[in-house]
């Protein structure tokens, strides 16, 4: 059995309690529906057609559970294959499903390098992995191959999590010593002595000082995933597109763009493109420790997130509630985010605060207006700053999910 193999088989990760489903749904990106449908779908996906979903390297199944318990309450049909290398990773992943009663999942232990093998999808998640592997093109170009040929023009693609390397500082030399001290010892010893040596760094090692990794606190199986991971590798965002232009994917975009928005940071100079834009403003912000996003087949006709201009969308916000927010707006007030390590305010006009609170889920962007009594002119003005800030930052997606 591989080094991967074994770390996966004594710490199933991310470590997880089945019990804790009667309790909590843990959420996040990718492959939250809305997402799904905003990314990969210009917005205007028909969730009467199954989503016919791989959830590829599916680990204790947080990605598998948010997806299928989303589109079950929902009640759209979705068909879902999980495979995972680890066994003991997969028993999780089945109790957590059986607690809360969700079916129409198959499971399968396998490698998603045989992803073809397993069907045809019209979406895949890989959430964690592709970093993991020995080649993570070749990864990418086997998700590829799994995708339904339809996939280019009725929309669909990946949504992923790959690691970056500015917010993950000090890792590496750790996972280096850690490998070539420990070499041949069981995952338990390794485990024990690793966590000796990091209580003892130095006040100035780098990893010592980082304020953006918190795995290594939070139980044994995320202090083995991030510094005693045998094969870990992180991408800047010049190197994550241009494994995705090798693979057969075009990137179709960041869960929060405001991230990569060199324009928040500094003056751009025109010789930058958009791609050494996006480059930039990581390194600039240093604390970027992983990237997730979405990419399509090349070629699809989604190709991209929509501009919101289209007056027959339906939006909806994600991880804010419309009341409070149409609120604070009304009052004048600039709200304050923090993502990443990243401290920012959102700055939205009062005569905004109508739009927002007319957001239900329902409601496309004509009909806002029209609850709100606002001209079409001057709600679609308002509705580009909406647009704007509450989009780049990940709050704001387009959806028919709930029609």
């Amino acid at each position: 059995m591989s080094d991967v193999a074994s770390q996966y088989e004594a710490y199933p990760y991310p470590a997880r309690d089945p019990a804790d489903e009667a309790r909590r749904l843990v959420t996040g990106s990718p492959s939250h529906p809305l997402e799904i449908d905003h990314f990969l779908y210009s917005g205007t996906r028909d969730w009467s057609r199954p989503l016919r979903v791989l959830v590829a390297g599916g680990g204790t199944g947080d990605g598998l559970i948010q997806l299928a318990q989303m589109m079950a309450r929902m009640r759209k049909p979705c068909e879902i294959t999980y495979v995972d290398l680890s066994t003991a990773s997969r028993r999780i992943a089945e109790a957590r499903a059986a607690a809360r009663g969700l079916s129409g999942i198959r499971f399968v232990t396998g490698s998603l390098m045989e992803a073809a093998d397993l069907g045809a999808f019209d979406y895949i998640d890989c959430c964690g992995v592709l970093h993991h592997l020995p080649d993570p093109a070749a990864g990418f170009a086997a998700l590829h191959a799994a995708l339904a040929p339809e996939v280019a023009e009725a929309g669909g693609g990946l949504g992923f999590m790959v690691y970056a390397p500015y917010g993950r500082s000090g890792v590496y030399p750790l996972q280096a010593a850690f490998g070539a001290l420990f070499e041949g010892l069981a995952p338990e010893a390794r485990l024990a002595a690793a966590r000796g040596l990091v209580a003892a760094l130095p006040e100035g090692h780098p990893f010592a000082r980082n304020p953006n990794l918190g795995d290594h606190k939070d139980s044994d199986a995320g202090f083995y995933d991030l510094l005693l991971h045998s094969q870990d590798r992180a991408f800047g965002t010049t190197e994550l597109l241009a494994v995705l232009d090798a693979s057969g994917w075009s990137f179709g975009g960041f869960t929060m763009p405001a991230l990569y928005d060199l324009a928040r940071i500094a003056p751009v100079p025109p010789h930058l493109d958009a791609a050494r834009q996006m480059a930039v403003a990581e390194q600039l912000r240093g604390t970027i420790k992983t990237h997730v996003a979405y990419a399509v087949p090349k070629g699809a006709r989604h190709a991209r997130p929509p501009s919101g201009q289209n007056r027959a969308l339906i939006p909806h916000l994600k991880g804010i509630e419309a009341g409070p927010l149409a609120q604070a707006i009304a009052r004048g007030a600039a709200p304050r985010l923090d993502f990443s390590g990243i401290a920012a305010q959102l700055h939205l006009p009062r005569e905004a605060a109508p739009l927002i609170g007319a957001i239900d889920g329902r409601r496309s962007l004509s009909q806002i207006a029209d609850a709100a009594r606002l001209d079409p002119i001057r709600a679609g003005a308002l509705w580009a700053k909406l647009h704007k800030e509450l989009g780049d930052w990940g709050m704001l997606l387009y959806s028919r999910a709930l029609v």
